[in-house]
């Protein structure tokens, strides 16, 4: 090889390194791959705040069906709800380890296992026409079907039950 063309390939190189990098993540939906009993379901990661384990939850008396306790949160006190209850299934039957916090609202949402963080193209990702509650759309990983549930309707659902009791 030939100084110049030695020379061509160095700085063709190094201007690779140079120029910004660029990551396509327009084409990619970000999810967390959770699991309410045992069954799959997923959540988007730009809805969400944060996810955390093992955080303490204080029960309130009387709370209202759903509402685990109170948690502190990056200086804040929020209100912790059971997803499962909250979308129509049955109350965890054990502590609930994994929490969420929503990004639109002071909420956070409990629940039984975390399996991965997910980056899947967004073109498999399918409307989930027909189902009911707050899954409007549905992903397939791995030969497995998650539902993937909606933040921003769960979050109104809990706001309509709080204003619905006393």
């Amino acid at each position: 090889m030939t100084t110049s063309a030695a020379d061509e390939l160095a700085r063709a190189f190094d201007a690779d390194f140079a120029r910004a990098a660029t990551v396509r993540t327009a084409d990619n939906e970000d999810l967390l791959a959770i699991r309410l009993g045992g069954d799959p379901y997923a959540l988007v990661r730009s809805e969400l705040a944060g996810l955390f384990a093992d955080k303490a939850v204080t029960p309130l008396p009387g709370a209202a069906p759903g509402l685990l306790g109170i948690s502190g949160f990056r200086g804040a006190v929020v209100p912790v709800y059971d997803l499962r209850r909250v979308i129509g299934g049955p109350a965890a039957s054990a502590p609930l380890r994994w929490l969420v916090t929503a990004a639109a609202a002071p909420v956070a949402l409990a629940f039984d296992g975390f399996d991965a963080f997910l980056r899947v193209p967004r073109d498999t990702i399918a409307s989930h026409a027909g189902a009911a509650g707050h899954v409007r759309r549905a992903v397939r990983r791995d030969g497995q079907v998650r539902q993937i549930l909606d933040i921003a309707s769960i979050v109104e659902a809990i706001r309509a039950r709080a204003r619905r009791e006393p």
